[in-house]
Protein backbone atom coordinates (compact mmCIF):
# COMPACT_ATOMS: atom_id res chain seq x y z
CA UNK A 1 0.00 0.00 0.00
CA UNK A 2 3.04 2.17 0.33
CA UNK A 3 3.06 5.65 -2.03
CA UNK A 4 -0.21 6.14 -1.58
CA UNK A 5 -0.60 7.61 1.62
CA UNK A 6 -0.21 11.03 0.79
CA UNK A 7 -2.66 10.83 -1.69
CA UNK A 8 -5.04 9.49 0.82
CA UNK A 9 -4.76 12.25 3.24
CA UNK A 10 -5.34 14.82 0.78
CA UNK A 11 -8.42 13.01 0.05
CA UNK A 12 -9.04 13.13 3.74
CA UNK A 13 -8.47 16.93 3.21
CA UNK A 14 -10.94 17.43 1.07
CA UNK A 15 -13.65 16.06 2.24
CA UNK A 16 -12.96 17.70 5.22
CA UNK A 17 -13.17 20.77 3.73
CA UNK A 18 -16.14 19.72 1.85
CA UNK A 19 -17.86 19.78 5.32
CA UNK A 20 -17.60 16.17 6.52
CA UNK A 21 -17.34 16.52 10.28
CA UNK A 22 -17.70 12.77 12.02
CA UNK A 23 -14.19 11.87 12.41
CA UNK A 24 -14.72 7.94 13.04
CA UNK A 25 -15.97 8.59 8.75
CA UNK A 26 -12.97 10.67 8.10
CA UNK A 27 -10.97 7.62 9.78
CA UNK A 28 -12.39 4.98 8.15
CA UNK A 29 -11.34 6.80 4.56
CA UNK A 30 -7.69 7.26 6.08
CA UNK A 31 -7.38 3.78 6.57
CA UNK A 32 -9.04 2.64 3.53
CA UNK A 33 -6.76 1.60 0.28
CA UNK A 34 -9.26 2.85 -2.48
CA UNK A 35 -6.51 2.32 -5.15
CA UNK A 36 -7.32 -1.83 -4.43
CA UNK A 37 -11.33 -1.21 -5.44
CA UNK A 38 -10.44 0.75 -9.14
CA UNK A 39 -9.20 -1.22 -12.10
CA UNK A 40 -5.09 -1.04 -12.39
CA UNK A 41 -4.80 1.65 -15.09
CA UNK A 42 -7.10 4.01 -12.62
CA UNK A 43 -4.99 3.78 -9.60
CA UNK A 44 -3.07 7.25 -10.89
CA UNK A 45 -6.48 8.62 -9.61
CA UNK A 46 -8.14 6.60 -7.34
CA UNK A 47 -7.26 9.34 -4.21
CA UNK A 48 -9.56 11.92 -6.34
CA UNK A 49 -12.61 12.98 -5.50
CA UNK A 50 -14.41 11.54 -8.69
CA UNK A 51 -16.43 8.63 -9.49
CA UNK A 52 -14.47 6.28 -11.79
CA UNK A 53 -15.54 3.18 -14.22
CA UNK A 54 -14.89 -0.26 -12.71
CA UNK A 55 -16.16 -2.40 -15.47
CA UNK A 56 -19.64 -4.26 -16.18
CA UNK A 57 -21.36 -1.03 -16.50
CA UNK A 58 -20.87 0.20 -12.70
CA UNK A 59 -19.17 2.97 -11.52
CA UNK A 60 -16.98 3.36 -7.92
CA UNK A 61 -19.24 6.67 -6.74
CA UNK A 62 -16.89 9.38 -5.91
CA UNK A 63 -15.66 9.63 -2.02
CA UNK A 64 -17.59 13.00 -0.59
CA UNK A 65 -20.77 10.65 -1.62
CA UNK A 66 -19.94 7.88 0.48
CA UNK A 67 -18.75 9.93 3.35
CA UNK A 68 -22.40 11.66 3.37
CA UNK A 69 -24.13 8.48 3.67
CA UNK A 70 -21.81 7.29 5.51
CA UNK A 71 -22.27 9.79 8.10
CA UNK A 72 -25.99 9.83 7.75
CA UNK A 73 -25.97 6.45 9.02
CA UNK A 74 -24.36 7.69 12.42
CA UNK A 75 -22.78 4.08 12.87
CA UNK A 76 -20.80 3.52 16.21
CA UNK A 77 -18.48 0.52 15.57
CA UNK A 78 -21.20 -1.90 17.26
CA UNK A 79 -24.03 -2.61 14.58
CA UNK A 80 -24.36 -4.98 11.98
CA UNK A 81 -25.25 -3.89 8.78
CA UNK A 82 -26.75 -4.74 5.23
CA UNK A 83 -25.31 -3.04 1.93
CA UNK A 84 -27.34 -3.92 -0.97
CA UNK A 85 -24.80 -3.24 -4.34
CA UNK A 86 -20.95 -4.52 -3.06
CA UNK A 87 -20.13 -2.71 -6.87
CA UNK A 88 -16.14 -2.42 -6.40
CA UNK A 89 -16.23 -3.62 -2.62
CA UNK A 90 -14.67 0.28 -1.79
CA UNK A 91 -17.67 1.28 0.33
CA UNK A 92 -18.08 -2.35 2.25
CA UNK A 93 -14.64 -2.07 3.67
CA UNK A 94 -15.72 1.86 4.54
CA UNK A 95 -18.43 0.23 6.48
CA UNK A 96 -16.44 -2.65 7.98
CA UNK A 97 -14.46 0.05 9.59
CA UNK A 98 -17.42 1.54 11.00
CA UNK A 99 -19.57 -1.10 11.78
CA UNK A 100 -19.28 -4.47 13.76
CA UNK A 101 -20.34 -6.71 10.72
CA UNK A 102 -20.90 -6.10 7.27
CA UNK A 103 -22.89 -8.33 5.09
CA UNK A 104 -23.34 -7.12 1.32
CA UNK A 105 -24.74 -8.85 -1.78
CA UNK A 106 -24.05 -8.40 -4.94
CA UNK A 107 -26.05 -9.54 -8.48
CA UNK A 108 -23.27 -9.23 -10.99
CA UNK A 109 -21.08 -12.15 -10.29
CA UNK A 110 -17.61 -10.46 -12.04
CA UNK A 111 -18.40 -7.16 -9.89
CA UNK A 112 -18.89 -10.05 -6.63
CA UNK A 113 -15.51 -11.75 -7.35
CA UNK A 114 -13.65 -8.73 -7.73
CA UNK A 115 -14.70 -7.15 -4.67
CA UNK A 116 -13.81 -10.17 -3.10
CA UNK A 117 -10.09 -10.08 -3.76
CA UNK A 118 -10.12 -6.29 -3.22
CA UNK A 119 -11.75 -6.99 0.23
CA UNK A 120 -9.27 -9.60 1.09
CA UNK A 121 -6.26 -7.74 0.23
CA UNK A 122 -7.72 -4.72 2.12
CA UNK A 123 -7.03 -6.92 5.54
CA UNK A 124 -10.84 -6.42 6.39
CA UNK A 125 -12.14 -10.00 7.62
CA UNK A 126 -15.62 -8.70 9.58
CA UNK A 127 -17.09 -8.75 6.08
CA UNK A 128 -19.53 -11.38 4.27
CA UNK A 129 -20.47 -11.62 0.58
CA UNK A 130 -23.48 -12.84 -0.93
CA UNK A 131 -24.56 -13.78 -4.91
CA UNK A 132 -28.13 -12.68 -5.60
CA UNK A 133 -30.93 -10.43 -5.76
CA UNK A 134 -30.41 -7.59 -3.01
CA UNK A 135 -34.08 -6.66 -2.78
CA UNK A 136 -34.89 -10.15 -1.08
CA UNK A 137 -32.09 -9.10 2.15
CA UNK A 138 -30.50 -11.82 3.55
CA UNK A 139 -32.63 -13.21 6.46
CA UNK A 140 -29.83 -15.66 7.72
CA UNK A 141 -28.28 -12.50 9.88
CA UNK A 142 -30.82 -10.34 10.24
CA UNK A 143 -32.18 -7.71 12.04
CA UNK A 144 -29.82 -5.51 10.68
CA UNK A 145 -29.36 -2.12 12.12
CA UNK A 146 -28.80 -0.48 9.74
CA UNK A 147 -29.39 -1.21 5.81
CA UNK A 148 -27.33 1.07 3.04
CA UNK A 149 -28.52 0.49 -0.57
CA UNK A 150 -26.62 1.57 -3.77
CA UNK A 151 -29.20 1.40 -6.14
CA UNK A 152 -32.64 3.77 -7.43
CA UNK A 153 -35.57 1.97 -5.98
CA UNK A 154 -39.65 2.25 -6.71
CA UNK A 155 -40.21 1.85 -3.55
CA UNK A 156 -39.39 0.61 -0.13
CA UNK A 157 -38.58 -3.55 -0.88
CA UNK A 158 -40.80 -5.65 1.74
CA UNK A 159 -38.03 -7.89 2.65
CA UNK A 160 -35.47 -5.08 3.27
CA UNK A 161 -37.67 -3.35 5.36
CA UNK A 162 -39.10 -6.46 7.43
CA UNK A 163 -34.88 -6.94 7.84
CA UNK A 164 -34.61 -3.99 9.66
CA UNK A 165 -34.22 -3.91 13.47
CA UNK A 166 -36.65 -1.30 15.79
CA UNK A 167 -35.36 2.18 15.66
CA UNK A 168 -32.92 0.78 12.67
CA UNK A 169 -32.16 2.90 9.51
CA UNK A 170 -31.76 2.49 5.87
CA UNK A 171 -30.45 4.75 3.21
CA UNK A 172 -32.42 4.22 0.10
CA UNK A 173 -32.66 6.49 -3.26
CA UNK A 174 -36.00 6.05 -4.12
CA UNK A 175 -38.61 7.41 -7.22
CA UNK A 176 -37.98 6.45 -11.01
CA UNK A 177 -35.44 4.66 -12.73
CA UNK A 178 -33.45 7.58 -13.62
CA UNK A 179 -33.77 10.35 -10.55
CA UNK A 180 -34.51 9.36 -7.26
CA UNK A 181 -34.84 11.46 -3.12
CA UNK A 182 -32.36 9.70 -1.39
CA UNK A 183 -34.22 8.59 1.65
CA UNK A 184 -33.59 7.64 5.57
CA UNK A 185 -35.90 5.59 6.35
CA UNK A 186 -36.43 4.54 9.85
CA UNK A 187 -38.54 1.95 11.35
CA UNK A 188 -41.18 2.24 14.15
CA UNK A 189 -42.47 -1.35 15.00
CA UNK A 190 -44.31 -1.71 11.38
CA UNK A 191 -43.81 1.73 10.39
CA UNK A 192 -41.76 3.38 8.57
CA UNK A 193 -40.71 6.67 9.29
CA UNK A 194 -39.21 8.68 6.44
CA UNK A 195 -36.91 11.85 5.68
CA UNK A 196 -35.80 13.13 2.46
CA UNK A 197 -32.11 14.20 2.24
CA UNK A 198 -31.66 15.48 -0.98
CA UNK A 199 -31.83 13.95 -4.90
CA UNK A 200 -29.69 11.40 -6.09
CA UNK A 201 -29.32 9.85 -9.63
CA UNK A 202 -28.20 5.90 -9.19
CA UNK A 203 -29.12 3.06 -11.09
CA UNK A 204 -31.75 0.99 -11.28
CA UNK A 205 -31.96 -1.48 -8.07
CA UNK A 206 -32.89 -4.76 -9.74
CA UNK A 207 -34.53 -7.41 -8.72
CA UNK A 208 -37.48 -9.05 -7.44
CA UNK A 209 -38.94 -6.30 -4.94
CA UNK A 210 -36.79 -3.91 -7.35
CA UNK A 211 -37.15 -3.03 -11.05
CA UNK A 212 -37.22 -5.87 -13.66
CA UNK A 213 -33.97 -6.55 -16.00
CA UNK A 214 -35.75 -5.22 -19.16
CA UNK A 215 -36.84 -2.01 -17.45
CA UNK A 216 -32.86 -1.18 -16.12
CA UNK A 217 -31.44 -1.43 -19.48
Amino acid sequence: MSGFEGARRRLVETLQQGGVRDLNVLHAFDVTPRHLFVPTGMRHRAYEDAALPIGNGQTISQPSTHARYLELLRLTGRERVLEIGTGSGYQTVLLAQLAAQVFSIERVGALLERARTAIRDAGVRNVSLLAGDGTLGWRDYGPYDAILVTAGAPAVPAPLFEQLAEGGRMLIPLGDRSEQILTLVTRRGEDAERRDIAPARFVPLVGAHGWPPATAQ
